[in-house]
């Protein structure tokens, strides 16, 4: 996706829609699994079984669907560049925004149990996305450690986002544990974890804190004026991560 103002001067560095595609001998810069099976001792060419899963889809627009509601769970998508949100639409047609996916991170894993999508996925910028035949990939995990230890990890997770803003916590812990994670996120997957794009709007940042979308904009700037933070557009650069971190602890899962 190109930017034009405050964001197109950023390097590519600090950009996670950029990843490479890897070679015979190396892993997608934005794979979702990499590194576990790495960690195993699993290099690209002793996982060609895994590769020969992967179906590259996309490019998806931004508000375009990469599934919806009620649609067979047949598959889980890892995002290569871009992000993805993931919603529900009541019958009032009112949103509701359950978690964002940023690069090598996968989409879909809510899904298991019920056999179906239980939400829509969106693509919140230009994305493409690997797609993964979910039970080819149940198949060769239940031979390969790193992958099947891998999968129940990202379901662990998966299982923490759902319950995480569930309890009774003020609005400034909520969105410093909402940037401590992206800050997190983003250095896990070799990005700079102290200055990044955010990708979301501020409209969906609120829907899925369950704020109100002004008082998003409010707490931005108690956090800025506090010195955690600094903020021009949609460039956000962490100051004091160790104070970040601890004002929004209690709302962090592990």
């Amino acid at each position: 996706m190109h930017y034009s103002g405050p964001l197109a001067s950023l390097p590519a560095s600090l950009d996670p829609s950029i990843a490479d595609d890897g070679d015979a001998a190396h892993f997608c810069g934005a794979c979702a699994f990499a590194g576990s099976c790495q960690t195993m001792g699993y290099g690209k060419p002793e996982l060609a079984a895994l590769h020969c899963l992967v179906e590259h889809v996309g490019p998806f627009r931004s508000g375009e669907h990469i599934f919806r509601t009620g649609y067979p769970f047949r598959a889980i998508f890892a995002v290569r560049s871009g992000a993805v949100k993931t919603c529900v639409v009541d019958k009032h047609g009112r949103e509701q925004v359950l978690g964002f996916y940023l690069p090598g991170e996968v989409v879909g894993l809510n899904a298991i149990y019920p056999d179906q999508f239980p939400c829509d996925a969106v693509s919140l910028e230009t994305s493409q996305l690997c797609r993964l035949s979910f039970p080819a990939m149940s198949a060769l995990a239940a031979s390969m450690p790193a992958i099947q230890q891998h999968l129940f990890r990202l379901i662990s997770r998966e299982l923490g986002m759902a319950s995480q803003l569930a309890a009774d916590y003020s609005a400034e812990e909520r969105m410093a544990a909402f940037l401590a994670d992206l800050s997190r996120r983003y250095a896990a997957r070799g990005f700079s974890g102290t200055r990044f794009i955010l990708r979301m709007s501020r409209c969906d940042i609120a829907n899925y804190l369950r704020l109100a979308a002004e008082t998003v904009s409010r707490v931005l700037g108690r956090l800025r004026s506090k010195g955690l933070i600094d903020i021009d557009g949609r460039v956000l650069t962490v100051l004091d991560r160790d104070g970040l971190f601890a004002l929004g602890q209690g709302v962090l899962t592990p």
